[in-house]
């Protein structure tokens, strides 16, 4: 029986080449199709210290971010922690919306709750969708809202040619940014939230439901002093990098949209970097960028006042004063609320104790008052009795005797008469005393003593030498008040030496000083006594 080929005439060799040059066709048009639909490349290297671009390719052609759309997620939730939005340690609960994000993702499921810290974690360093989905509707109740404050920030950062629609960066109609914008982000968040910024750099972090790796391990340890940022992947976009490196006082961040593969996207980030440090100059001035002011919540009040125009008009209430207020109604009475009867109560009690107290304050003081003007009287009558008095007296003229002999008035004193002098007397003498006792003694002689008051009180302690009179003066203090009961009378001295400043306790006697130096020894203090010198 001949074949359907060969019924219609066409030989068996001739079909059998035809069928290999049809799938040669076929497979050429498979790969046009996917280069026609393949996303288009941009590249931009920037210097971060002070914005200069050294290198664009398509830098401002609006294509799809993917993943590199969590560098904005983060810059806002680290800014909502800033001004006390939200805590890293608040319990965020899973949505079903959230949980029904596509990989990446960390596994999260409806119900679920985990705190903000992990989420932040899953999505700076693994990418997780449904981490970053669940980072915009804690903080703005939806993703929808939280796209909106997306726009709101991306235009107060200068990113004028990006739009945002969703949290995470999966391919949506419109969600598009470009080379250039995305540096401008990453040159944000590497200065407005330097505390936050080494997540970028982290291989492996603790999600909290378990370890995560880097998307781009690869690249953070193969380039010299890669520390950041971003990935981002999806077959509309390709491999997208925002990556930032320094080398001592330089940093470059380089942004490329639409690689072919991994590999080929860090192979080709890594020659901008190389071209980023050999353009860059080593020494420029640094020119952060303006952090733009906080506006709250999107749904907020926030008031801004005219002037900020870069900030858009849907963002918050905007007040334009142009020409000056012609009236300025005064403002209405806070409402008030009607207090418990108990509340009430307690109240009214306070207020009468207050009252009470006010009012004997007010007797008391005029009790005072009048107890100074009293006393303030008998002061004036004692005062008038006196010039009365003087005035009644008779006048006396003094009488002055010859300048020879002037007249002293003295007071009448009882008259004693001294001891006589004794005869004889023991005085002090130089002489050997062998030379005193050869004299012949004529009669016994009377010594005259004085009475000492010292108590024989010529001893003292040493605790020690220090560095500094002050050191000295605070040793003796805490000394004496460690040892009160023997050092309460003792005179405290600090002595400067050749060897530095002595701390002395002076004013006691032998067996007192004895005494002391042993009680502080025995609590750890040096102590040496002092004798009489």
């Amino acid at each position: 029986m001949k074949s359907n080929v060969q019924a219609r005439g066409i030989p068996r060799a001739v079909s059998g080449r035809i069928f290999p040059l049809f799938l040669i066709a076929f497979a050429m048009m498979i790969a046009m199709s996917a280069r026609a639909v393949a996303a288009e490349y941009a590249a931009l290297v920037m210097d971060a210290r002070n914005g200069k671009v050294l290198h664009a390719t398509n830098a401002d052609t609006r294509l799809h971010p993917a993943s590199l759309t969590k560098m904005m997620t983060l810059y806002i939730a680290f800014e909502a922690i800033e001004h006390g939005e939200i805590s890293l340690d608040d319990e965020v609960t899973i949505s079903r919306n959230a949980a029904a994000e596509p990989p990446s993702k960390l596994g999260l499921k409806p119900g679920q709750k985990i705190k903000l810290r992990y989420l932040i974690r899953a999505a700076a360093v693994k990418s997780a969708n449904d981490a970053a989905t669940a980072i915009g509707e804690a903080i703005e109740g939806s993703e929808a809202a939280f796209a909106r404050r997306m726009n709101r920030t991306a235009k107060a950062l200068g990113m004028s040619r990006t739009t945002f629609k969703n949290a995470n960066g999966l391919t949506e109609e419109g969600h598009l940014s470009t080379a250039r914008d995305m540096s401008v982000l990453g040159r944000h968040l590497f200065y407005d939230y330097p505390d936050y910024y080494n997540l970028f750099s982290r291989t492996t972090a603790d999600a909290g439901v378990r370890m995560v790796s880097h998307t781009n391990t690869r690249f953070l340890t193969s380039y010299e002093g890669a520390d950041g940022i971003k990935t981002g992947y999806t077959s509309a976009s390709g491999y997208n990098l925002t990556a930032s490196a320094h080398r001592g006082s330089e940093r470059i961040i380089t942004t490329v949209f639409g690689g072919r593969s991994g590999a080929a996207r860090n192979a080709k980030v890594a020659e901008l970097m190389d071209l980023g440090f050999k353009r860059a100059p080593s020494r420029v001035a640094v020119v952060k960028p303006g952090k733009p002011p906080y506006l709250g919540k999107v749904g907020g009040d926030t008031v801004m006042v005219a002037g900020n125009q870069d900030a858009p008009a849907t963002a918050s209430k905007i007040i334009r004063v142009s020409t000056r207020m012609s009236t300025s109604p005064w403002p209405k009475m806070r409402p008030t609320q009607a207090l418990a009867p108990e509340t009430e109560e307690l109240l009214l009690a306070a207020s009468d104790d207050v009252m009470s107290a006010l009012a004997k304050a007010e007797q008391d003081a005029a009790l005072l008052a009048a107890a100074n003007d009293a006393a303030a009287e008998a002061a004036t009558l004692l005062a008038e009795t006196a010039r009365a008095q003087a005035s009644e007296m008779p006048e006396v003229t003094p009488t002055l005797a010859p300048a020879t002999a002037p007249v002293v008035a003295q007071a009448v004193v009882p008259t004693v008469a001294p001891l006589p002098r004794p005869a004889t007397l023991q005085l002090a003498s130089i002489e050997p005393a062998s030379a005193i006792a050869a004299e012949p003694a004529v009669s016994t002689p009377e010594v005259v003593t004085r009475l000492s008051t010292s108590g024989n009180r010529y001893w003292g302690i040493n605790i020690g030498t220090y560095g500094s009179e002050y050191e000295a003066r605070k040793n003796l203090l805490r000394t004496a008040l460690t040892e009160v009961e023997m050092l309460d009378g003792a005179l405290r001295k600090v002595v400067r030496t050749k060897r530095g400043f002595d701390a002395n306790f002076l004013g006691m006697t032998e067996d007192m000083a004895a005494l002391t130096c042993r009680r502080l020894e025995a609590r750890g203090t040096d102590c040496n006594t002092i004798g009489p010198s």
